[in-house]
């Protein structure tokens, strides 16, 4: 009995662990399976970041703050639902900005806007309602998330106040766009190119450094097959002064003036027959 009854309470102790490890993520309007199907598939769009935090900080009339941002995520596990939280660098006092159970998304074409709502109540703005955050995450093709900004605090109205923030995402990129990314190959003939290319660079680099440390060439001698590329050259200018060249390749020679070298060399071979035998 004894044992049954420690049983039970190892069982009922590891469920309470279980469920405290696990964190707590967004709670859309609606009850469990009625949310908007929309706003289920833009959290299930921002769940690479859930494991990620931002930070950043701002500076405003009567102090300066850290903003720090989890995306469906509790920023301090001691703060219930914390999504993002306002910490005075002056006196370390924490306000909580916006809570991750009332959270509202939406979408347009390159931007996400998160909305957490249920924060901590102003002390005299806003006829003391509850503090709210918009965070609008923006496109941006080259990172998952990065560029954590606050905009502005909108607390001179009535009603309605709220603090804005940036943060640029890829996740935020229209799903065409992504797929076409993720899906886009090189051509065979790119695949060549590069290929062709990097084979060249190799032979040119590797080439020079073995003629310059190993044989010990000099100038021009450092380049690789030196010789064979330069009598390649000659062929080819040959070749294509054979084939381009419009002037005839056996001309005769053009009329040069007699000068006296000459005729004394003529003259003397043409007496040669007069001399005795």
């Amino acid at each position: 009995m004894f044992l049954v009854h420690a049983f039970s309470h190892a069982v009922t102790l590891a469920i309470i662990i279980t469920v405290m490890a696990e964190e707590k993520t967004c709670d859309l309007l609606g009850e469990r399976e009625q949310e908007s199907s929309k706003e289920v598939a833009l959290m299930n769009r921002l769940k690479p970041l859930f494991n990620q935090s931002f930070e950043t900080e701002s500076k405003n009339g009567d102090g300066q703050y850290i903003y720090r941002l989890r995306i469906c995520r509790e920023v301090f596990n001691n703060m219930t639902n914390s999504g993002l939280v306002q910490i005075s660098k002056i006196d370390n006092k924490q306000k909580v900005i916006g809570r991750i159970n009332e959270t509202h998304l939406a979408n347009g074409t390159s931007w996400i806007l998160l909305i957490y709502q249920g924060g901590d109540p102003y002390g005299s703005h806003c006829t003391q309602e509850d503090r709210k955050a918009l965070v609008m995450i923006i496109c941006n093709r080259t990172t998952l998330a990065t560029g954590f900004t606050m905009v502005a605090e909108e607390r001179e109205k009535i009603k309605q106040c709220s603090y804005v923030f940036e943060l640029e995402s890829s996740l935020a990129c229209p799903l065409e766009e992504l797929h076409h990314n993720v899906h886009r190959h090189l051509s065979i003939g790119s695949i060549l190119l590069i290929t062709f290319s990097s084979l060249i660079a190799v032979y040119i680099i590797g080439g020079f450094l073995y003629q310059r440390l190993i044989v010990g060439a000099k100038g021009m001698e450092q380049f690789p097959h030196f010789a064979f590329w330069q009598d390649l050259g000659n062929l080819v200018a040959d070749g294509c002064d054979f084939m381009c060249r419009s002037r005839p390749q056996n001309v005769p020679a053009a009329y040069r003036g007699v000068g006296d070298d000459q005729l004394r060399e003529e003259s003397e071979e043409q007496d040669d027959h007069l001399l005795p035998m």
